[in-house]
Formats: C-alpha cells, sequence, structure tokens
C-alpha cells in the first residue's frame, strides 16, 4: 500500500455505486465538496467503465476540466468543447487485439455468456441480443447493431462485455484470469458484467498515468471506489477510499471506508482527507 502525504492534489473518482446511486443523482454536497477542492488548485478526474461520452455529462455537471478515463482506463479523453456533440480529443487508447477477442468470445459462449463490445464510444451487440432496448436507452444512437459478433470480433474492440442470468461468482473471475493471463485483463465492474481488456489495462494504471500527466506524487492522491474493477485505482494511492458496499477484497486494500452512496460518502471523505487533511483511518 502507497504511504499517504498531504496536501492531496489529485482526486479519482469512479461513477456509478460512488459518485451516484441508482438514480444517477449527483448530491448537493458532492457538487460543493468538489467544487471546493477545485477552487483549492486540486485535479479531480472521473475513473469510470463507461464510454467516455457517457462519462462526459457528469464531468460537465460537476465543471471538471481535467481528461475522463473511460473504459476501465483502456481509453482517455479531454472534455469536449463547451456545446460540442463530438467526443473529446482522444489522449490514450489500448484496445483488445482481435485474436483476443475473438478466443474471449468463444469462451464466453462456453460458459453461457453473451458478450458484447464496446470499441470507442460505440455499444456493439449482436442482432440477436435480447436487451437490445435496454441498451437502447443506456447509449442512444451509439449503440450499433451486428449481425454476428464473433465476425466483429476480426477487428479491434476496446473492451468486451460478458453477461450472465445472475450475478457472478469469483469462481468465473477467476477462470478467466488465469484463461487469458498476459493476454487480457478481466474484472467485474458490477455483479453481473465480467469485463476483458487488453493487457495492463485497469483503474490503477489510469491513476498513475494522470499523476505523471499533472506531476504528481501517487502519495497525495485520493481514489475512491466501489467494485473488483476500482480495487487496482485504491490499492495505488496514498488515499484510497471504497465504498462500504465494496466486495472484502476491495475494502481490504482501501486506507479508508467512506459512509454509503446515499449519503453522500465520497463528498464526506472528499471534506474529511482533501479539506479538512485527516488522514487517520476509520
Amino acid at each position: 500500500m502507497t504511504e499517504p502525504l498531504m496536501p492531496i492534489r489529485l482526486i479519482a473518482l469512479d461513477i456509478d455505486g460512488t459518485l451516484v446511486g441508482e438514480d444517477l443523482i449527483i448530491g448537493e454536497r458532492t457538487r460543493a465538496a468538489i467544487a471546493e477542492a477545485r477552487r483549492r488548485g486540486i485535479e479531480v478526474s472521473l475513473v469510470t467503465g463507461r464510454m467516455a461520452t457517457s462519462a462526459a455529462p457528469f464531468a460537465e455537471e460537476l465543471h471538471l476540466t481535467g481528461p475522463v478515463v473511460a473504459q476501465q482506463g483502456a481509453l482517455v479523453r479531454s472534455m469536449p468543447a463547451t456545446g460540442s456533440t463530438r467526443p473529446g480529443r482522444l489522449l490514450y487508447h489500448r484496445p483488445l487485439t482481435p485474436a483476443v477477442t475473438m478466443e474471449i468470445v468463444d469462451w464466453c459462449f462456453a460458459h453461457g455468456l453473451t458478450p458484447h463490445f464496446n470499441h470507442l464510444e460505440w455499444m456493439i451487440v449482436g442482432s440477436t441480443e435480447e436487451r437490445l432496448e435496454e441498451y437502447r436507452l443506456f447509449v442512444g444512437d451509439r449503440l450499433r447493431i451486428v449481425p454476428d459478433v464473433r465476425v466483429r470480433a476480426r477487428r479491434p474492440v476496446t473492451k468486451v462485455v460478458a453477461l450472465g442470468e445472475g450475478d457472478f461468482s469469483l469462481d468465473i473471475l477467476e477462470e478467466g484470469r488465469a484463461r487469458f493471463a498476459g493476454r487480457a485483463e478481466v474484472t467485474l465492474s458490477h455483479p453481473r458484467f465480467l469485463e476483458f481488456m487488453a493487457p495492463n489495462v485497469s483503474k490503477g494504471m489510469a491513476v498513475r498515468w494522470l499523476a505523471r500527466r499533472y506531476g504528481i506524487p501517487l502519495e497525495q492522491c485520493i481514489a475512491i471506489g466501489d467494485q473488483y474493477n476500482d480495487l487496482e485505482m485504491i490499492r495505488e494511492v496514498g488515499h484510497g477510499v471504497a465504498m462500504p458496499s465494496a466486495p472484502d477484497a476491495v475494502r481490504a486494500v482501501a486506507r479508508y471506508v467512506a459512509p454509503p452512496v446515499a449519503e453522500e460518502g465520497a463528498a464526506q471523505m472528499i471534506e474529511r482527507i482533501a479539506l479538512e487533511g485527516r488522514s487517520d483511518r476509520r
């Protein structure tokens, strides 16, 4: 675990389950805490599994100007220009190779899982997918429907997302990691979402990228998250914060455990660590 240092100079925030709950509403206390952190010169970036175009509205609502880390760290974009309908400038992108993607797709189908792809700002799904309307509501006109995902797998994709009928067990996560060790990173971003990215892609790598970009030591960074895909970034920084809903393995690497998202726990930790300068453990 990285040793903590003060003052805080960078805050990396997951979105779903951390910044917002199921209602997707950013609370007033959260807005105020982030605004005050930025007023003091602290850099704030969103680090999410979402596509950048899906994350950007949250960043705009918080008046953030720094890069948005998307797709578990596989892609980073600058914020789009005010009023622009185009994505921000692409700063970093590390997609899966087609050979590995094709193998992942076969492995998913063999395990009774339904894979779809995220590539840049597009969600790509097969025409037989049962959740088409659900996806269309989530990504709007950024949904692409293909006759066969096996054929589309022959071209690069940013990540593969696999869904099953219920919540995933850790057994299948570990099986996937063993199967694709050194060729793809595998994580859970939600109990029902098993995700595959290029080797060495993680939110931890993304936070290191942000810290280098700003010239900020990791010891002076806060990272807050709530799922397995947040583990690496929480472990990487001096002030790693897990939400109380996080799995045991994630809370085990965190220096602090926040109050629940319904109580704007992330805002409370920003107030306590970044604004009040208190680094004592809970």
